[in-house]
């Protein structure tokens, strides 16, 4: 079974969302045969490669939010992702393009380590005040995750996945994506947010019903009327 999952790494519900989904895969009883496939978003594309500025700073002054409101909004979601196990620090947090480490990620995925570079580069954002939009920090996530560094650097300076990325965001749109996380199971059931890991579960086992369905054995030598037992009692 595929799910395939459309989220910034800018995305502070993203990892959320990945950390309530992982909670629901662990505990589906098929989940050695679910195949989870990372496909790249930006939520704001017009973010500068380094902004000198917190996260607060950012949000107020270039896109003129209410900095009472952005300090509770960053308090809560540091509430919720600790809820997770996620330890976050807006007050660390670099800003800074997503694109290029979206880049990254199709290079991951190319070699079979896409959702361990995803959870670093998630981590080296949200908890670690990391500049995700750095290069020498992109190789060396990508290497402790097996990758080449040569390698790394080559396809980012020769902008190798770019189109990868942008197709990835065009496929968004053609799916009516409007917000990240977003969830699609089996190409046809789609979960939009960070949802409960409750949630989750029950996408995942409706989603495995309907691709696996109960076949009823059938055979000249079985009875249609063998006894069986139900709500209201025995057949006799």
């Amino acid at each position: 079974m595929n799910v395939d999952i459309w989220s910034d790494i800018a995305c502070p519900w993203c990892f959320i969302g990945k950390r309530r989904f992982e909670t629901a895969l662990a505990d589906f009883p098929h989940r050695d045969q679910v195949t989870v496939t990372w496909h790249s978003y930006q939520l704001d594309p017009t973010i500068p490669e380094h902004y000198d500025g917190s996260e607060l700073d950012y949000l107020a002054t270039v896109k003129q939010m209410d900095p009472a409101q952005v300090r509770q909004m960053l308090d809560h979601v540091t509430t919720v992702a600790a809820g997770e196990g996620l330890d976050y620090d807006f007050d660390r947090l670099v800003v800074a393009n997503s694109f290029s480490a979206h880049e990254l990620l199709h290079l991951a995925k190319e070699h079979g380590v896409g959702d361990a570079v995803k959870e670093s580069l998630l981590s080296a954002h949200f908890e670690h005040g990391e500049d995700i939009g750095d290069r020498d920090v992109l190789v060396r996530i990508g290497v402790a995750a097996g990758l080449d560094a040569d390698e790394i650097r080559d396809s980012l300076e020769m902008r190798r996945f770019r189109k990868a990325v942008q197709d990835d965001i065009q496929q968004a749109r053609s799916l009516g994506i409007q917000g990240v996380p977003f969830f699609v199971i089996e190409n046809k059931w789609g979960v939009s947010g960070a949802q409960p890991a409750e949630l989750f579960t029950q996408a995942l086992e409706q989603a495995w019903r309907e691709a696996n369905p109960l076949v009823m054995v059938q055979s000249d030598t079985a009875a249609a009327d063998a006894p069986v037992c139900g709500p209201d009692g025995c057949a006799i």
